[in-house]
């Protein structure tokens, strides 16, 4: 897992998976799905990406598609951070 995986692996177990067992929670874990995030998790999620990774909120699409998964929020950080790398 990279770095940006690790990140928001640990802010989902944190925020969301509280003293449960997360050995299954692997980067294509669909959290919406399994409900591990639901609706206002889904605005817990973009707030705190938007803080950690200083991707304005106006900016994030709010679609589930890129919040289901660890892979899937680190493919759209990757995105939507590539272009403001010094």
């Amino acid at each position: 897992m990279t770095a940006l995986a690790d990140d928001i692996r640990t802010y989902v177990v944190t925020e969301f998976l509280d003293g449960e067992d997360s050995a299954d929670l692997t980067p294509e874990y669909d959290l919406i799905e399994s409900g591990v995030v639901d609706s206002l998790g889904l605005v817990r999620v973009i707030s705190h990406i938007s803080r950690a990774y200083a991707i304005p909120v106006d900016d994030i699409p709010i679609v589930p598609e890129n919040f289901r998964s660890i892979a899937a929020m680190c493919a759209f950080i990757d995105g939507a951070t590539a272009g403001t790398a010094a």
